[in-house]
């Protein structure tokens, strides 16, 4: 089988159609040069150069394996330089899970700078609550995860990328919906939706602790897992709600949000990897978003 020095010869002698400028082209010496062109016809059995004392001409078999040759020298290069992107971590794929509600702001700023800045690594999403993010990652089939605390941590790298505020949702004409700031001590006994405690648990437990440390008791008329089904309730009028400030780019016909009065509630979302995780782009994505992105966590 011939190799690549003897097709890289070949296609220099080729081109130039002279001996000695192939050679000074390939920083050889001529002697070499020939050798190497005559084990690539030894080796195909058959004539690519047509030489006389005079001219060196391509035969009908050379002018053909030429285009091969350059092809080969093309694709060679290629693969190299592919390889060489995929161990710097600048090509790749990840494959990373996400919370509906990082997807209405937080997610598509993170997608739009690794876009722009990690070119060649292709990002595959997948919609998963914290709790199946976290099964996901454990058995490799997630590179990062845009999740909620608390989770054990153990095994786990996490950086926290994003805080907003909790706004209060409530129906167009609830009485609490225009006129002075709302204070939190006038939620008590209001029809109330919240998450569900295990799918929805970070914001369950942090909405229920808010309401603990007021010593109010709303009435819990539903538990859901998804912000946009809590606010198509709240627009219906079956109560009221506090969700995360990004809520508001969901357009939610018939809901007004407004925020408390004195309360100052912060949901954080982080960004979770493995600690081993062997795949050769995770940390050019990792250290860009922490870069853009890492908040000091208040957890």
């Amino acid at each position: 089988m011939f190799e690549l020095k003897q097709l890289q010869c070949f296609v220099a002698v080729g081109e130039e159609l002279h001996f000695g400028r192939a050679a000074r082209r390939l920083h050889m010496t001529q002697p070499p040069l020939s050798r190497q062109v005559q084990m690539l016809e030894h080796e195909l059995q058959i004539e690519l150069l047509s030489r006389t004392s005079r001219s060196v001409r391509l035969t009908p078999a050379g002018r053909v394996f030429l285009e091969e040759a350059r092809h080969i020298l093309a694709l060679s290069s290629n693969s190299m330089a592919d390889a060489r992107r995929i161990a710097r971590g600048e090509s790749g794929l990840i494959k990373m899970g996400f919370t509906a509600g990082s997807s209405y702001r937080h997610l598509p700023k993170m997608l739009a700078k690794a876009n722009a800045t990690l070119k060649d690594v292709t990002i595959v999403l997948q919609e998963m609550v914290t709790m199946h993010q976290l099964e996901a990652l454990r058995s490799n089939r997630l590179d990062f995860g845009l999740l909620r605390l608390p989770i054990d941590q153990r095994g786990f790298e996490i950086a926290c990328i994003a805080r907003e505020p909790l706004l209060l949702a409530l129906p167009k004409g609830h009485r609490l919906a225009s006129g002075r700031t709302p204070k939190m001590t006038e939620l008590d006994k209001e029809a109330f939706i919240t998450f569900a405690p295990i799918d929805g648990r970070y914001f369950y437990e942090l909405i229920d602790g808010l309401f603990q440390r007021a010593s109010i008791t709303p009435r819990y008329v539903q538990h859901v897992s998804q912000i946009h089904s809590i606010l198509a309730l709240v627009g219906a009028g079956i109560g009221i709600a506090l969700v995360p400030q990004t809520s508001q780019a969901l357009h939610f016909d018939g809901v007004v949000f407004r925020r408390l009065q004195g309360t100052q509630v912060f949901a954080e979302l982080y960004l979770a990897w493995r600690n081993d995780n062997e795949n050769p782009a995770a940390p050019a994505f990792r250290d860009l978003i922490i870069k853009q992105f890492a908040l000091p966590s208040r957890q």
